[in-house]
């Protein structure tokens, strides 16, 4: 899947306006505040379907503007595509797949995949960890898009066992019925943790060998931290069946899945405690290249990689070296800077380059 081009209407800073991308590297280059994030945003929100950057989406429309809509033009084996959505504040959003109109373009085959480095991603590592518990499951859609139902219906029990809880809590539910969600919620937990398992584990040795290449002087390590040990559903209902005094005190569900963790290491020390700013920014980036290789492998295709302002703090060797691991793992990246001379190769032949300037597109060369 390779993403032709982007067309913006509305968006952010930009009026109208429209972007091919390289089939590899493209460089979008472009003073402070001049649009390269939000350009980036675009790519994603077409893609995806929502923002990268805020739950309010009502900021991604255009000043003055009513609506927004974002098309992505994108090209398979099996010919052309196109994805939009359109958004309107209040009003829900027209997701289309070649005309079309579907409920979720996280499950449309036709849309490119896209994985993208921002600055304030560092949550990833640093965060809260329903952020990664997010993430990996974001990933376990990517690698195998059947098993997206497994998270949902989960949440979907979570949610029914918490409110039975709410009722009995208040007297009018039957403690009784607690068990048949428990059925549920394990059934639904158990496949939830053995996906989250062999996501993890697909991206492990890569974690560990690209950390190295960006230039993390000790060894680098992410791990599944599930809650519970549980090794089969029977087991695990057992395990919220001998819990349930204490959930009816809380008033909700404290065991399960929904309070796993991803946790990062580096060099034996938890990376969100005691790693520096600098090396949270090269774990992320290893973290968003293995998924990658891991995507490439399972799914035949890379993932667009959109890359916002990492040059800026990253050193001449480890600029090389993620420019090298771009183009080793083929596909396409987008790449924001401010200078061109941050990216190196930038100006070689078969580097796409954008400029941009108070939301507009000033010049573009091909590939």
């Amino acid at each position: 899947m390779q993403v032709l081009s982007v067309s913006l209407r509305d968006f952010r800073s930009y009026r109208d306006a429209e972007v091919a991308l390289g089939p590899g590297l493209t460089v979008v280059s472009g003073p402070n505040g001049a649009g390269k994030t939000n350009l980036l945003e675009a790519i994603y929100f077409g893609s995806v379907g929502r923002s990268p950057r805020t739950a309010n989406e009502r900021e991604v429309v255009r000043f003055g503007a009513q609506t927004t809509r974002v098309v992505v033009r994108c090209e398979a084996d099996d010919g052309q595509h196109e994805v939009s959505v359109g958004f309107e504040p209040g009003q829900p959003k027209r997701l289309r797949v070649d005309g079309a109109t579907v409920e979720r373009l996280i499950e449309a085959p036709e849309r490119p995949l896209v994985s993208v480095f921002l600055p304030d991603r560092l949550d990833l590592i640093k965060g809260a960890p329903s952020t990664r518990r997010a993430h990996v499951d974001q990933l376990v859609a990517a690698l195998w898009p059947a098993r997206v139902h497994a998270r949902r219906s989960y949440t979907q029990a979570l949610a029914q066992r918490n409110a039975l809880i709410g009722r009995v809590r208040a007297g009018a539910g039957s403690r009784a019925s607690l068990s048949s969600w428990d059925a549920q919620l394990s059934q639904h937990g158990i496949a939830l943790m053995h996906d989250r398992a062999a996501a993890v584990d697909a991206i492990g040795e890569d974690f560990c060998r690209i950390g190295e290449r960006l230039g993390l002087e000790e060894e680098l390590r992410v791990a599944y931290r599930p809650r519970s040990h549980a090794a089969t559903a029977d087991e695990l209902r057992e395990e919220l069946a001998s819990r349930a005094e204490q959930d009816l005190e809380r008033g909700f569900t404290g065991h399960g899945p929904h309070r796993d963790e991803l946790a990062t290491h580096l060099g034996g020390r938890d990376l969100r405690a005691f790693g520096s700013q600098g090396q949270q920014r090269l774990a992320l980036l290893a973290l968003l290249l293995s998924e990658r290789e891991a995507i490439a492998q399972q799914r035949s295709a890379p993932p667009v990689m959109l890359l916002d302002d990492v040059m800026s703090e990253l050193d001449r060797h480890r600029r090389r070296a993620l420019i090298d691991l771009l183009r080793a793992g083929g596909g396409q990246s987008v790449i924001t800077t401010t200078d061109l001379e941050h990216v190196p190769g930038a100006e070689e032949e078969g580097v796409a380059r954008v400029s941009i300037s108070d939301g507009r597109v000033l010049a573009e060369v091909a590939a």
